[in-house]
């Protein structure tokens, strides 16, 4: 490859064409860059921020390598980066086509997809968190529903598929509810469903996994300025990415709000997974919507993320700035679109590319 042409590092293999301007468009990016990212993180001898839960649901916050996280040294001859792609393993777990995720990677040496990931580029601060100290920073995180789909795979992955032994962990509760359909059917059974799913979390814990790519960029407080420590890269695994929306036992139940909704979603489709030996994530999510708009599952602020992410690379990441010329390469900021913030920034900061004397 061209050292002139328009690149991002560490992508050298992958599904799509960065000389080409729509490869940098507004979607495209968002995806395409975190990659790239968590590459040269891997180039730094760096490792992403990991977050998990414990056997007991606490968050914990640790560290894992890039090379884990996507079963492949990032930067082999033989890793294959397919964005907007499907991780066919899971497949057999589903009714119908399994849904593209954000990022799947494959080892091209035995034509093997060796991970998967929903990816989410966020601002730190939003716009809850931004008037608080930079320690109290938090990045809103919004999560599609067919993440939930990825996430009860997940935990079907766990058990290697056996039916059996899921259904001995959720059988208890799916069989006193008789119309999910109805709220109020499904809410009087909420804390049984939430101690069910804690209680494979606890059987399974050493076995959790990563599920979310979520880098995040920093700016100074509200303005469009990067901060000199601007870049890192989180890791949720599929047990830490719980509490973005597990409800509170603590507090009484009395709605179905979004983050509720995901919890009702994922137990119902590892409940008919138990039966089946499949279940059909679309159908569920279409009539499980309790008068609810399906085009998300839900969104968690600023104040909560960063209660679970909080960390010394929240407050300062590690990577500056003036190290982003060496994650966009050959110009490829020229192309950019600047219709979302990120993209925006650095198109309208030409003086992260200047070359040092």
């Amino acid at each position: 490859m061209e050292l002139n042409t328009p690149r991002l590092f560490g992508i050298d293999k992958s599904n799509r064409d960065y000389s080409i301007p729509e490869t940098w468009g507004k979607n495209q990016f968002n995806s395409s860059f975190p990659v790239s990212l968590a590459c040269y993180l891997h180039s730094k001898r760096m490792k992403a921020v990991y977050i998990t839960a414990d056997a007991n649901m606490e968050k914990e916050v640790g560290y894992k390598g890039i090379d884990e996280i996507f079963g492949i040294d990032p930067l082999a001859h033989n890793t294959f980066f397919a964005f907007e792609t499907s991780y066919t393993p899971f497949q057999k777990y589903v009714i119908g086509s399994i849904p593209r995720n954000d990022i799947t990677i494959i080892d091209l040496s035995n034509d093997k997809c060796v991970s998967s990931y929903e990816i989410k580029l966020t601002a730190l601060p939003d716009n809850t968190t931004c008037s608080l100290s930079e320690d109290r920073y938090g990045s809103e995180i919004v999560i599609r529903p067919d993440t939930i789909i990825y996430l009860a795979c997940s935990f079907i992955d766990l058990y290697e598929g056996n039916k059996n032994a899921i259904r001995e962990m959720v059988g208890y509760v799916s069989s006193s509810i008789n119309d999910w359909t109805q709220a109020k059917n499904v809410l009087p059974h909420v804390r049984n469903i939430c101690f069910a799913l804690r209680e494979i979390i606890k059987n399974k814990n050493a076995l959790q996994s990563p599920i979310i790519l979520n880098p995040v960029w920093k700016t100074k407080g509200k303005s469009p300025h990067l901060s000199d420590n601007c870049l890192d890269v989180f890791t949720w695994s599929n047990f830490g990415m719980l509490n973005l929306f597990m409800p509170n036992l603590n507090s009484e139940i009395t709605s179905i709000s979004r983050h509720t909704r995901s919890v009702i979603w994922l137990f119902k489709m590892l409940s008919d997974f138990s039966i089946n030996g499949r279940f059909d994530a679309s159908r569920i999510i279409d009539e499980l919507s309790y008068n609810t708009k399906n085009d998300k599952a839900f969104a968690t602020s600023g104040i909560k993320t960063n209660s679970i992410m909080r960390c010394e690379e929240l407050t300062k990441p590690r990577i500056t700035k003036d190290e982003i010329k060496n994650i966009i390469l050959g110009g490829g900021q020229d192309l950019l679109s600047p219709e979302r913030r990120f993209d925006a920034i650095i198109y309208n900061s030409p003086d992260l590319f200047k070359e040092d004397c």
